[in-house]
């Protein structure tokens, strides 16, 4: 029979010990050219580590010094340990395993070790009973192989995130219970990874916008497995998100193609999501101006703290810091503005295709999403917001470029406009997930 957890306190100590062993040799890149000529090697760069340990939600509380962490200068081991206080506990974290080098990177044949041991040493092995259950998978659930690619950087790190969960089973009867009590098991799981060859293969994430993790849905799109982010941004596809004291609103896939004709914005680059709706209203600037653009406002600093903080927990560890460049005024001596910013603001090339009264042109394009939709300054109805279910104004970042107290905003119909700074329009930030 099945036991009540309440009434048995049976405590399993869990300590795991990740280990990333890191090797490879240099030979393929050595160079022995006959033919006269000049050849260039450039300088090849292997940095494969561990990052961003996230604990998962739900999980049992463990003290600072024991909780999931890396442990090395070199980042590549990870350590926890654990008390399991009754059945249903459980302890689970993500890592990321990532790529900064210039040189593809795949798990080593005979690269993974993942076993139970009995004591500190790792050496003696030991058999879970089955109160416990214990695994290490990637962040979706799938199986860690052999050969399995972690490619390169481009302009970002590339990774692979990790999942790793131990827990006291409820699926138990008294002997099962019994035989866990005051345990200690010792984990470890290494993993491998060595130069690529032509034996690597991809990880395939394929996530669902609806109702896969963000860290999922970040993965998805590093593999390269777009085609059901794709299909949801065509279809307008949003995903509802609870944002306490805000309400509950409406998120959307706003771009996914990458820059690609030397645009300095990041804000159009990669996986960009936007809300679908108005949070709420807010003044760019109490005082009507815009000295000093979308960098020196009060909106900027809003939304990076008062909107930032109210999103879900999950969704704020997968946001990335973005690179945004904002338009100027009239005001003289002013050209345009670089912020690293979690939220941002639309530049009005993002909507509309065309930078019209703002200075930001070049260094951005138009977003897929809006794109896809035919928006122009002419064919406006595809950028059209509501607030409070009634379509509604929006801010854009740009400082209106032939005045010094406007910026930019979307009107009810959809259209390009300019108001005052001071004018409390609505609040419809985007962001980048990876």
């Amino acid at each position: 029979m099945k036991k009540n957890s309440k009434n048995n306190n049976k405590k399993i100590i869990l300590l795991l010990v990740l280990v990333l062993g890191i090797s490879i040799g240099y030979a393929a890149l050595a160079s022995n050219l006959k033919i006269n000529g000049i050849s260039k090697v450039k300088s090849a760069t292997w940095k494969v580590y561990w990052d961003n340990v996230q604990i998962s939600d739900g999980s049992v509380t463990t003290s600072d010094e024991n909780k999931a962490q890396i442990t090395d200068t070199e980042k590549t081991q990870v350590e926890y340990s654990v008390v399991l206080n009754e059945p249903g506990d459980y302890y689970e974290f993500t890592v990321d395993a990532v790529n900064a080098g210039t040189i593809d990177a795949m798990i080593a044949k005979d690269g993974i070790v993942n076993g139970v041991y009995s004591d500190s040493t790792y050496e003696t092995s030991a058999e879970l009973p089955k109160a416990v259950k214990y695994t290490v998978t990637y962040a979706d659930g799938k199986e860690i192989e052999e050969n399995h690619l972690l490619r390169k950087a481009g302009d970002n790190p590339t990774k692979k995130t990790y999942k790793v969960r131990v827990e006291y089973s409820e699926d138990i009867d008294e002997s099962d219970l019994d035989s866990a009590n005051d345990k200690t098991y010792y984990f470890k799981f290494s993993v491998e990874y060595v130069q690529a060859d032509s034996s690597a293969k991809e990880v395939r994430v394929v996530a669902d916008f609806e109702t896969s993790s963000w860290k999922d849905i970040a993965s998805s799109y590093a593999s390269g497995s777009t085609e059901k982010l794709v299909e949801a941004m065509n279809n307008g596809t949003t995903r509802e998100i609870d944002m306490g004291s805000f309400g509950k609103h409406k998120i959307r896939i706003a771009n996914i193609t990458p820059c690609t004709n030397g645009e300095t914005s990041e804000t159009a680059c990669g996986l960009v999501l936007e809300f679908a709706d108005i949070i709420t209203t807010h003044v760019m600037n109490s005082s009507n101006t815009n000295v000093g653009g979308w960098e020196a406002s009060s909106m900027r600093s809003y939304i990076n703290s008062d909107i930032y903080n109210a999103l879900p927990g999950d969704l704020r560890n997968a946001i990335t810091t973005t690179k945004v460049i904002s338009g100027h005024g009239s005001t003289s001596g002013e050209s345009n503005f670089e912020t690293n910013d979690n939220l941002y603001l639309l530049s009005t090339k993002e909507v509309y295709g065309e930078a019209q009264y703002d200075t930001v042109d070049s260094e951005t394009r138009q977003l897929d999403y809006y794109k896809n939709k035919g928006v122009t300054l002419s064919n406006y109805s595809g950028a059209i917001k509501q607030y409070n279910n009634s379509n509604s104004y929006w801010w854009l970042r740009a400082a209106y470029s032939i005045h010094y107290s406007y910026f930019n905003y979307v009107n009810n119909f959809g259209s390009r406009n300019r108001s005052g700074a001071s004018t409390g329009d609505g609040v419809s930030p985007a962001f980048r997930i990876q």
